[in-house]
């Protein structure tokens, strides 16, 4: 029976764990008006006549925060890399220099701002939807199990916790990329 519990509380722990590592990673992609080498990821470019992740043909940095660098391996695939900006259709205007591809990034309107603050908050309430059917699935496993009343109560209030706990950081999380976001 021990086993059981344990195996329950594991299980559900891992499961909030998961949601919680689910919207961190669904809110790296939404930008925060700095510059980062992830804002070129989708691009492709026509590499020899193949579509290539700009990521294998180039050195993407960020110089400061609001430029993106791109040098190129190859001098001679500048504007396949300028045509690959254009055709991904992310909003950047790419210049170079004979070297390197050069883009500003414009900084964020306070419209834009607040619609990312809100798809931010979309992204953490649906986690904590997560972690609250977590804790609706552990509790519904525990009433099974054959174990007192005070032990399932016991348990129960274990649960909540847990969920407490990851709520809490769930919006920890949320409110740091809300501050991210709306900082000019």
């Amino acid at each position: 029976m021990e086993e059981e519990i344990s195996f329950i509380l594991d299980s559900t722990r891992e499961a909030m764990g998961k949601a919680l590592r689910h919207l961190e990673k669904q809110l790296v992609n939404i930008r925060a008006g700095k510059a980062s080498p992830s804002m070129v990821g989708s691009v492709m470019v026509d590499y020899y006549g193949s579509q290539t992740p700009l990521s294998q043909v180039a050195n993407i940095s960020t110089p400061d925060g609001m430029t993106i660098t791109i040098q190129p391996w190859e001098k001679n695939i500048i504007p396949e890399i300028e045509r690959g900006i254009h055709n991904a259709n992310i909003g950047f205007n790419p210049m170079n220099n004979g070297e390197s591809v050069i883009i500003n990034v414009p900084p964020l309107t306070e419209e834009r701002r607040i619609d990312l603050s809100k798809q931010a908050k979309a992204e953490a309430e649906e986690a904590k939807i997560g972690v609250r059917n977590d804790r609706k699935n552990a509790n519904n496993e525990l009433k099974e199990l054959d174990i007192s009343e005070d032990m399932k109560k016991g348990l129960e209030v274990e649960v909540q916790q847990m969920t407490d706990n990851h709520i809490k950081k769930i919006d920890e999380i949320f409110s740091k990329k809300e501050k991210e976001i709306m900082t000019v």
